[in-house]
């Protein structure tokens, strides 16, 4: 199966001690970066968060949200600060005697100021903590690929309806690269034609003034060898595209091959775009005909508009 590189999964876990909730929101990205923000509470277990997940993500830019709210109440304690408390104490009766006051110190007095109690959280048992967190964490990463596997399965649709438009222009350009390169050769040999012509009043007029001249002038011998590479394949060769088309519909059918295989092939899609692409510049740059050119930039739209879809699976 295709998987697209945005998806987004959400879990959550509420019971009578603890509610989590964990987010997964995922974008384009070359390689796979994740940004894991959790609460300070939890932070003893961002590597095996990231652990877990690499199982379920291989490329993205991902984004987990973690919450965690704590209802138990014995995971705080009260803590009383004797030695904090004294010093008060010890102070407020120096006022007395300095200042000649009537003493009102009382605990409910000393209670209230700061650090003589406080609250103090206890040890928490991991082992227990993580057993909860990973089933929330498991519960939005399986949601997560769902939706990718949803968006790569309209991705691969749209891709193999624009690799069988891609499949028909090369089609086209394979029908018409015969004809071309024969109305190439014609016109080819019409100006030859008028060379040799133009050639003879020339050497006419040279030999007639200096002969010695007529040999480095006279282009007989060139002639006869260009006419003889017109009747042979030398231009059937540079004006062809039959070795590029060739290439682009095997690219093609690699291309067909990966999607329907599935697995992460985002990569070797890219791969393959890239390389239908040189093919697409190399017929541009050979078509000596309108239309191959009209049909060469179709080809290379299209092209163009898989790559932008092949950015977005995994």
């Amino acid at each position: 199966m295709i998987k697209s590189m945005t998806g987004f999964g959400r879990g959550e876990q509420v019971n009578d001690d603890r509610k989590i909730v964990v987010e997964i929101k995922a974008v384009n990205h070359r390689f796979c970066d994740m940004n894991v923000k959790l609460p300070k509470k939890l932070n003893y277990f961002e590597t095996d968060i990231r652990t877990c997940l690499k199982e379920y993500i291989q490329r993205g830019k991902v984004d987990v949200f973690i919450t965690y709210e704590d209802y138990t109440k014995s995971n705080v304690c009260v803590k009383y600060n004797k030695e904090i408390a004294t010093e008060y104490v010890n102070y407020l009766n120096s006022m007395v005697d300095d200042f000649g006051l009537q003493s009102d110190v009382k605990p409910s007095v000393i209670g209230r100021f700061p650090e003589v109690f406080t609250l103090e959280e206890q040890s928490v048992d991991e082992n227990e903590i993580w057993s909860h967190l990973e089933g929330v964490v498991r519960e939005a990463a399986e949601k997560f690929v769902e939706s990718r596997v949803r968006e790569g399965e309209n991705l691969k649709k749209d891709l193999l309806a624009k690799l069988s438009a891609m499949s028909d222009i090369v089609a086209y350009i394979e029908e018409k690269s015969p004809q071309i390169i024969e109305d190439y050769k014609a016109r080819l040999i019409e100006k030859v034609d008028e060379l040799a012509i133009n050639t003879q009043i020339d050497d006419q007029r040279i030999a007639a003034e200096v002969t010695m001249y007529a040999d480095k002038v006279c282009v007989d011998e060139e002639v006869v060898r260009l006419r003889s590479h017109i009747d042979s394949t030398i231009f059937a060769e540079k004006i062809g595209v039959d070795e590029e088309t060739v290439r682009l519909k095997s690219h093609i059918e690699a291309m067909k091959t990966a999607l329907t295989g599935g697995g992460t092939v985002g990569r070797k899609l890219d791969f393959i775009a890239q390389e239908m692409n040189r093919e697409a510049n190399t017929i541009l740059s050979k078509a000596n005909s309108l239309i191959i050119s009209d049909k060469g930039i179709d080809l290379k739209t299209e092209i163009e508009k898989v790559r932008e879809q092949i950015q977005n699976i995994e």
